[in-house]
């Protein structure tokens, strides 16, 4: 059996990530408003963050779990959710 209590900790940690993004996107429009201006780069990069940790956190996630938890939900493709953090920080790696 795994540690309930980490496990609680990681979600409520993806949980207020999750909160933080709908709050952060709510103003964005279009591309713009990150390209646009230094303060919309800056948005970009807090988001990218976000998506980021939140990636990382799944697969602690799996890690902890023995990848038993996620796999009661099917509906989710959790492959991809896991990989944005990969694919967002090869990204960032190639723009700095």
């Amino acid at each position: 059996m795994y540690d309930q209590s980490l496990v609680r900790e990681i979600l409520v940690q993806i949980h207020g990530a999750g909160q933080t993004l709908l709050q952060r996107f709510q103003p964005v429009r279009n591309v713009k408003d990150f390209t646009g201006s230094a303060a919309g780069m800056e948005k970009l990069d807090s988001i990218c963050m976000l998506l980021i940790a939140i990636g990382e956190a799944l697969k602690n996630l799996d890690k902890v779990t023995g990848k038993t938890l996620l796999q009661h939900y099917p509906e989710v493709d959790w492959k991809k959710a896991k990989a944005m953090r990969d694919i967002i920080t090869q990204v960032s790696d190639l723009s700095y």
